[in-house]
C-alpha cells in the first residue's frame, strides 16, 4: 500500500492534506512538499477514525496528553476519562502509556473515546509477562498488535543500543536512564546479551509501520532525567543514531517523529532542539517538556511549560503534556486538565514567535487586546484558552464592567474618557 509520505512525494494532495491546510490555514502544496520531504507528519493509521492533524513545519505547535493505567492502579474507566478530558480542554493527541490490567481492551477503548491520533508504546505490552522473558518475536507482535487496532504513532527506542550503553555506563551521570521504554531496552539487551531488536531489525519494523501507515516516534531512550545530566554525550550519541533512523524511514515512505529531553536549563534548550533538527534532517520534534528545574515537585506541569515554550521558540513542534503529578503519582483527571491547559499556553506563547505560525497567533491576542479594551467581558471569555476558568474568576467580581482589582478605578475606563473614545 502506498503510504502517505509516498503519496505526496508523487505530488498527489490527499484528503488529509487538504484537511490539514484548512485547519492551519496555509496553503495544501505547501502541506505536500512539506510532508514529502519529512519535515511535517500527519500521523494516521490506514485503519484509523482519528481526525488528521498536521505536526512540523508551519505548523502550530501541537500538544499531547499521556494517559494509561499502572500495575498499581488499573482503572480502565478512569483512563477514558483522562482521555476525553484531555481532548476536551485542547490536546492534539493521546498516548497510551498503560501497564496494568487489560492492556488491549484498555487501547481500544481510548482510540474509541478520542476523535483526536492516539499513540502508545508497545514495549510495555511485549514485557508484560516480564523484561527477561520478552523474546524479539514479542517486541514486534506487540508492535504489529497496536498497528492493528488502529494505533498512529508509536514510540519505539530503537536509538538505545548497545554501544550507546557502554558509552553511558562510563559516562558521570546521576540518574542514568530514567526513559521506562528506554531501560527495559537495556535491561532485555544486558539479559540477553544482543542488540535492541528495533534497532537491529529495523528494516522490518519499517515494514510493519508501512503496511499500517502508523508513524513512528523515534524514542529519547537516553534524555536526561535531571538537571546535572542535561547535554551529555549519550543523549546527543542517541540524536546522532536518531537521525540515521529518520533517513532510512523516509526513504521507506515511513514518516517519524524524533523525541527529545527530559530536564534542560534554559540556556541549553535551543542547542538541544537546533541540535536535533540539525542531526535529524529537520524532523519534527517532540519534547517531554523540558523541565527547567529538578526542585518543583507538584508544579512540574509549569516547569515543563517553562521548557516548553523556549523549545517551541527554538523549533519544537510537539510537546507532551506533564501534569502537576509528574514525579509523584498517576494523575487524575483534574491534573490532565491542568496539564493540558498549561501545555496549550507554552504551544501558544511557542507559536507567538514561531516562522509561519506567529501571524496567525498574533492575530488571537489581538482579538482579546481589543475585547480587553471595549470591556467586552463574554469575547474575552470566549477567546480564553480557558475560558471555564475565566468565568469563574470573574464572577468574583461585583462590577459587572469591570474586575474587581480596580472597580471604578480601572485605567481602561479612565482612558476611554480621556481618549474619548
Amino acid at each position: 500500500m502506498t503510504t502517505l509520505m509516498e503519496m505526496a512525494h508523487s505530488g498527489l494532495i490527499t484528503k488529509e492534506i487538504k484537511n490539514v491546510a484548512a485547519k492551519e490555514g496555509v496553503d495544501a502544496e505547501e502541506v505536500r512538499v512539506l510532508l514529502a520531504h519529512g519535515e511535517l507528519v500527519i500521523p494516521k493509521n490506514n485503519c484509523s477514525k482519528s481526525l488528521p492533524i498536521g505536526i512540523g513545519r508551519r505548523m502550530r505547535t501541537k500538544i499531547n496528553a499521556n494517559v494509561g493505567t499502572s500495575r498499581d492502579y488499573a482503572d480502565i474507566e478512569a483512563e477514558v476519562e483522562k482521555a476525553k478530558t484531555a481532548e476536551k480542554y485542547g490536546a492534539d493527541t493521546i498516548m497510551d502509556l498503560s501497564t496494568g490490567g487489560d492492556l488491549d481492551l484498555i487501547r481500544r477503548r481510548i482510540i474509541d473515546a478520542v476523535s483526536v491520533p492516539v499513540g502508545s508504546v508497545p514495549i510495555y505490552q511485549a514485557a508484560y509477562d516480564g523484561i527477561e522473558s520478552m523474546t524479539s518475536d514479542d517486541m514486534f507482535n506487540a508492535v504489529r498488535k497496536h498497528a492493528e487496532d488502529g494505533i498512529d504513532f508509536i514510540t519505539v527506542h530503537a536509538g538505545v543500543t548497545r554501544s550507546s550503553f557502554q558509552r553511558l555506563k562510563s559516562s558521570e551521570r546521576i540518574l542514568d536512564v530514567v526513559s521506562r521504554g528506554g531501560a527495559f531496552t537495556i535491561a532485555w539487551m544486558e539479559h540477553n546479551d544482543s542488540e535492541n531488536p528495533f534497532y537491529s531489525e529495523y528494516d522490518y519494523l519499517l515494514e510493519i509501520a508501512r503496511e499500517y501507515g502508523v508513524t513512528l516516534s523515534l524514542g529519547d531512550g537516553m534524555r536526561p532525567g535531571c538537571i546535572n545530566d542535561a547535554s551529555d554525550r549519550a543523549k546527543f550519541e542517541e540524536f546522532i543514531i536518531l537521525g540515521e533512523l529518520v533517513k532510512r524511514a523516509r526513504a521507506k515512505g515511513v514518516q517519524t517523529l524524533v523525541e527529545g529531553p527530559g530536564h534542560v536549563p534554559i540556556d541549553e534548550i535551543g542547542l538541544s532542539v537546533s541540535a536535533m533538527k540539525h542531526l535529524t534532517g529537520n524532523a519534527p520534534i517532540y519534547l517531554l517538556g523540558p523541565l527547567v528545574t529538578d526542585i518543583a515537585p507538584g508544579y512540574d506541569h509549569i516547569t515543563a511549560a517553562i521548557g516548553g515554550a523556549v523549545a517551541g521558540m527554538h523549533g519544537a513542534d510537539f510537546l507532551c503534556m506533564t501534569t502537576p503529578s509528574e514525579h509523584l503519582a498517576l494523575p487524575n483527571v483534574e491534573d490532565i486538565r491542568e496539564g493540558t491547559i498549561v501545555t496549550r499556553i507554552a504551544a501558544h506563547a511557542a507559536d507567538l514567535v514561531k516562522e509561519g505560525v506567529r501571524e496567525r497567533a498574533r492575530a488571537a491576542d489581538r482579538e482579546m487586546a481589543l475585547a480587553r479594551r471595549d470591556l467586552n467581558w463574554s469575547r474575552q471569555f470566549g477567546l480564553a484558552i480557558d475560558s471555564e476558568k475565566a468565568r469563574e474568576i470573574h464572577a468574583r467580581s461585583k462590577n459587572v464592567d469591570t474586575c474587581s482589582m480596580c472597580g471604578e478605578l480601572c485605567s481602561i475606563k479612565m482612558m476611554r474618557r480621556v481618549m474619548k473614545k
